[in-house]
């Protein structure tokens, strides 16, 4: 019998799945420290971003075969190397991406019109209706702006059709694309959209908005932030540290950048508290897949890909 280590934990449906197909599936965590002597138990290890498949584990683990990851980003995978081991790596790219996407634009809006800011202060026993409305007077709509997406796979693609949805002008950057075709279902019609890929210089010159969806990499620094629109608004939904923070908090403080929306970061589980306290940073903590529909979808793939390997 295959025995599977989920120990991220999966969907209850993706856990019936592969109990159906006849594997055995445990989602009992065993903790880091623990897997150099027990992963060996198993056939397969199924993670999420918390625990980490190193060469060392993968060494220690003759009798691993697979190794899956819930999620698009693979960072914490020594996917490479296991490969050279015989070892495929599988992810589920596709099921999350709106999640993902959807989360980008929960801190959009509440940045926007400081729903983040005035939500808390309002609810303080000092919290003077008047005074509150009057300083959180100057909102903006995202209707009409334009929205730059740092990598244009599936949730960079999700992000395009939720913007051209709210009347957004699109501007992805992806060195691997030169278009890509968004499709908007417009209650029950679909109307295709062609996208052009645009240079890294013109989309930091003219967009209003960034969102940034790529696997890793320290591609937005001071001189990035530098070449942007004065008040334009940021979000880093992907891999901690793809924003400088040292220079993102220089720019807040300048008000270079309106405000930053962080779902993940480079001290996780432990941000620094700059981050966390700063009023013009909209925080989550790594939820960007964190939906039941995504889970779901998750788990289905999950399955799906371990029992095409297995059979």
């Amino acid at each position: 019998m295959i025995r599977v280590l989920a120990n991220d934990g999966i969907a209850p449906n993706g856990k019936k799945a592969l109990e159906d197909a006849g594997y055995e599936v445990v989602t009992t965590h065993i903790p880091q420290d623990e897997l150099m002597t027990k992963l060996n138990d198993f056939d397969v290890i199924i993670v999420r971003s918390a625990t980490k498949v190193r060469k060392e584990l993968i060494d220690a683990s003759p009798n691993l075969r697979v190794i899956c990851r819930g999620g698009v980003g693979i960072d914490n995978i020594d996917h490479e190397y296991a490969k050279s081991k015989g070892i495929p790596t599988y992810n589920t790219p596709a099921a999350s991406s709106a999640s993902v996407a959807e989360l980008v634009f929960a801190h959009f809006f509440s940045l926007s019109r400081d729903v983040q800011r005035s939500n808390f202060e309002l609810r303080q026993p000092d919290g003077d209706f008047k005074s509150l409305k009057k300083a959180y007077a100057k909102g903006q709509q995202l209707r009409g702006r334009t929205l730059g997406i740092l990598g244009f796979g599936r949730i960079g693609i999700e992000a395009a059709r939720m913007g051209l949805g709210l009347g957004m002008t699109i501007l992805p950057v992806d060195p691997h694309k030169e278009s890509e075709d968004v499709v908007l279902d417009l209650m029950g019609q679909k109307v295709t959209v062609n996208v052009p890929v645009v240079t890294m210089e013109k989309m930091l010159a003219e967009a209003d908005y960034i969102t940034i969806h790529v696997p890793g990499g320290n591609l937005i620094g001071a001189d990035e932030l530098a070449k942007m629109k004065d008040g334009v608004v940021l979000a880093n939904t992907s891999r901690g540290g793809v924003i400088n923070e040292d220079a993102l908090l220089a720019a807040l403080q300048s008000g270079k950048v309106r405000g930053a929306a962080l779902d993940v970061f480079v001290g996780e589980p432990s941000p620094r508290r700059e981050l966390l306290e700063n009023p013009k940073i909209s925080v989550t903590p790594h939820i960007g897949a964190a939906t039941g529909e995504a889970q779901y979808n998750i788990g289905t793939e999950l399955a799906e890909k371990i029992i095409g390997h297995f059979g």
